[in-house]
C-alpha cells in the first residue's frame, strides 16, 4: 500500500491506537491444529459465523505463529492468548524486523518498542480484547455486504469463506476463511472497496493448549535505558468532558459519534480531547490538542499523514489546535473526518448537538 513520509507526532498517535485499539485485522487469522475434520455443519447465517469466530478468538487458549503480508513485505509474528479464571492474558511478538511486543494482563497493556527504545503503558477495560473482531449488527448491513461465498478446503480443513464488502470507498472489507469445526479463522484478507488485497494473514502453526504458563507472557525485550510513557487514566472511569464540545460537520455515510472524553497521549502532559466515530465495524479516533500560537502571530496550517499497515493517520495544526485522526480505514476517511471536526457550544450531555447521526448527516462528495 502507499505510505506517506513518517512524522513523529502522527506516528505517536498511531502507535497509541495500534497498541490499545483495533488491530483486529492483524490478529484475526488463527489456524487450528490438525485434527480429524468434522462433518459439515448445518446452514448458518454468515453473521453467526462471525459471532462464533469472535467467541473462539476471545475464549480459547492458543499459541501460534503467523505470516503477515502487506505492501510487498512479509513479517512473522507470534500470538499467545489465555483465558484463566476469567482473566485474559495476551502477547503479540514480532519475530523479525522491529522486535516489538504487546503484552496485556487484565486491564494493563504494555507495548515494548525496541526500535524506539520506548515502552507505552495503557489501561483499558478488561472486556476489550486485542484479538476480537468488531461485532456485526443489523445496522452494519446498511454499509457492508456480508455473504458466505463458498465452503472450501484450506489446510485440509473444511472452511466457510465469509466476505464483508464495503458499499463505498470510505471503509475496508474482509475475507475470512473460518474453520467449520472450531470457528477459528484459518486466513484473513483485508481489502479495499475494489476488492484488492491490502493485507493478508495466514497462520503457519498453532496449538490450543489447556494450560499456558505465566512465563509465556514475559517480554524478551531488555528495557534498560528505555523511555517509559504511561497513560494512567483508570480503565472504565468516564473522563471529564472538555470545555469545548466537538462534533463533525459532515461524516462518511453511516459514521456517528460514539464517545467523547479526554486522554493524555504518550509523551504529552496536557490532556487531549478524544472523540471516536464509528459505523459499527470501522472506527476513527480523533485527538484534539491545544497548541501555543506562533510567536509571530501567524495562523499557518500544517498537514501531515502516514499509514502503518492498514491503519492511517492524518494530522493538521491550525489556530492553536492540532487535530489527529487515526483509524483502520482508508487514508481519505481519516483526512475527511479530521478536516470536518469543529468545536461547538453544546452543553455536555446534549447528544443531538454534539453528534451527527445518519440519516441526518449529509454524505461527503464522491
Amino acid at each position: 500500500m502507499r505510505r506517506a513520509t513518517h512524522n513523529s507526532e502522527p506516528v505517536r498517535a498511531l502507535l497509541l491506537v495500534l497498541a490499545v485499539g483495533a488491530a483486529h485485522g492483524a490478529l484475526a487469522a488463527v489456524a487450528p491444529p490438525a485434527e480429524p475434520a468434522a462433518s459439515a455443519s448445518p446452514a448458518v447465517a454468515p453473521e453467526q459465523w462471525l459471532e462464533r469466530m469472535n467467541q473462539a478468538l476471545t475464549t480459547r487458549n492458543y499459541d501460534g505463529t503467523f505470516a503477515h503480508w502487506h505492501g510487498g513485505t512479509v513479517q512473522m509474528l507470534r500470538i499467545i492468548h489465555r483465558l484463566q479464571d476469567g482473566k485474559v492474558a495476551e502477547r503479540l511478538v514480532s519475530l523479525d524486523g522491529s522486535g516489538r511486543e504487546f503484552i496485556r494482563s487484565g486491564q494493563l497493556l504494555s507495548c515494548y518498542l525496541p526500535d524506539k527504545r520506548t515502552v507505552l503503558v495503557e489501561k483499558r477495560p478488561p472486556e476489550q480484547s486485542l484479538v476480537s473482531f468488531p461485532a456485526v449488527s443489523p445496522e452494519t448491513a446498511n454499509y457492508y455486504d456480508i455473504q458466505e461465498l463458498a465452503r472450501t478446503r484450506l489446510n485440509r480443513r473444511d472452511t466457510h469463506l465469509i466476505t464483508i464488502a464495503p458499499r463505498d470507498e470510505f471503509r475496508y472489507g474482509y475475507r475470512l476463511w473460518i474453520d467449520d469445526a472450531t470457528a477459528m479463522p484459518l486466513k484473513t484478507q483485508l481489502c479495499d472497496s475494489g476488492g484488492h488485497v491490502i493485507e493478508q494473514i495466514v497462520f503457519a502453526n498453532l496449538t490450543l493448549p489447556a494450560h499456558i504458563a505465566d512465563s509465556a507472557f514475559k517480554p524478551d525485550v531488555a528495557t534498560d535505558g528505555f523511555r517509559w510513557l504511561r497513560n494512567d487514566v483508570a480503565a472504565g472511569a468516564p473522563p471529564a468532558l472538555p470545555a469545548s464540545v466537538w462534533s463533525s460537520l459532515k461524516l462518511p455515510r453511516g459514521f456517528r459519534m460514539l464517545v467523547q472524553g479526554s486522554q493524555t497521549l504518550p509523551g504529552s502532559s496536557v490532556p487531549a480531547t478524544h472523540v471516536v466515530f464509528t459505523d459499527g465495524l470501522a472506527s476513527v479516533s480523533v485527538f484534539v490538542e491545544q497548541r501555543e500560537p506562533p510567536a509571530n502571530g501567524t495562523h499557518s496550517t500544517q498537514a501531515e499523514s502516514t499509514c502503518i499497515g492498514s491503519s492511517c493517520a492524518f494530522s493538521f495544526t491550525s489556530d492553536g489546535r492540532k487535530v489527529t485522526a487515526v483509524g483502520e480505514v482508508p487514508p481519505a476517511t481519516v483526512r475527511f473526518i479530521a478536516t470536518q471536526v469543529r468545536a461547538g457550544s453544546a452543553a455536555p450531555g446534549d447528544a443531538s448537538a454534539v453528534a451527527c447521526v445518519p440519516p441526518g448527516c449529509p454524505r461527503p462528495p464522491q
